[in-house]
């Protein structure tokens, strides 16, 4: 880059960078085929089927994993949390993400989709005594919150516990 280069319109600079192939992306998606810029979010497609349990399993359920919501922390989207979840055979999983309930409705969606049980928690960072701007572990104490509650058919009304 320098200085002295002809001005060119955008465009123009485009379709040269393309070698002159045009994109089919419509000017309302503001992002090209980017599913970030729709205005809505495809509905979740799994692609993975939850395998049967066998006599043998013994139950666990992960209580305490991060997904790409939490920044330099955890790397994989909540869908492909709860499809390698199924795929493992997991009782349940718990989606914890730092300070915040950031992928839980991803996250909620796409394991309603396999039938895998959910507990929504978050992990709390206590103490910090300045703002976590890319810190991949961030200092003070962190605390892992669950959130608990009972759910009858009869009584829809949730009652969150501190376990």
């Amino acid at each position: 880059m320098g200085f002295n280069n002809p001005h060119m319109p955008w465009k123009e600079f485009e379709q040269r960078l393309s070698d002159g192939r045009t994109r089919n992306a419509t000017p309302a998606a503001n992002g090209g085929d980017s599913p970030a810029w729709s205005r809505r979010r495809q509905p979740y497609e799994p692609s993975v089927a939850r395998p049967a349990p066998s006599t043998g399993d013994v139950p666990y359920a992960e209580l305490h994993c991060h997904s790409n919501f939490s920044f330099l922390d955890g790397a994989s989207h909540p869908e492909e949390l709860v499809e390698e979840a199924a795929r493992l055979g997991l009782t349940a999983l718990a989606l914890t993400d730092h300070d915040g309930f950031y992928g839980v409705v991803r996250f909620a969606e796409a394991a309603r989709a396999v039938g895998l049980p959910t507990v929504f928690g978050a992990e709390l960072t206590l103490g910090a005594t300045r703002p976590q701007s890319g810190v991949a572990d961030p200092e003070g104490t962190h605390l892992v919150v669950l959130a608990a509650s009972t759910w009858r058919s009869s009584q829809p009304s949730v009652r969150p516990r501190v376990i």
